[in-house]
């Protein structure tokens, strides 16, 4: 008698898990160029300029990043600051930027015009602290996970008084004065306090 065999089929059934490597850029700069942007076939977004300081406190230079402002507190934060950007005020924060990448242009003005330019570009994920004219307006309190991570911010910059501070950069951020009068840019709430 022959011995029937039965066949049992076993699905297994995995997800598949991607892996992310972050890559993050952590510093200190003037904020500038707030912005809207309203592309023809996406979602609007707001944008910011940072003018991050480097190397040695006597002799500063600045890396331009062209960022996207990601995260609904950094949104808040950033929008916050726009009227005292407008103003042309000092507006120094502490940031935390991820997803790096770099886009070509051709100046279409001054003295490189017609020349190919390079342009860094990221997401701003997360806003520090921030100063206006010198003055701390806004201090994040860390999670401790975060401490072990995230250096403190420079003394040399973070803790600058306005006669200390490294001057912001020439180039001007596009935008005129908006009304003049109002406390540009202040926040209602006292230092090291959470908005």
């Amino acid at each position: 008698m022959p011995i029937a065999s039965r066949r049992t089929t076993m699905t297994t059934s995995t997800q598949a898990q991607t892996t992310f490597f972050n890559l993050h850029v952590e510093g200190v700069g003037y904020l500038n160029r707030v912005r809207t942007v309203d592309p023809k076939r996406a979602e609007a977004f707001l944008a910011c300029d940072i003018n991050a300081l480097n190397g040695p406190a006597d002799d500063v230079s600045y890396t331009r990043f062209d960022c996207r402002v990601s995260g609904q507190e950094a949104q808040k934060l950033v929008r916050k600051c726009q009227q005292a950007v407008d103003m042309k005020r000092k507006v120094l924060i502490g940031f935390k930027l991820g997803d790096l990448w770099t886009d070509t242009f051709v100046y279409k003005k001054g003295d490189r015009q017609g020349e190919t330019g390079v342009s860094l570009k990221g997401r701003l994920l997360l806003v520090k602290w921030i100063k206006i004219d010198g003055d701390t307006v806004y201090q994040r309190e860390a999670p401790a996970s975060d401490n072990a991570d995230t250096p403190a911010p420079q003394a040399d910059h973070a803790n600058a008084t306005p006669s200390q501070e490294v001057p912001a950069p020439t180039q001007p951020n596009g935008y005129a004065a908006a009304q003049s009068g109002e406390s540009a840019g202040s926040f209602e709430t006292p230092a090291a306090a959470s908005l």
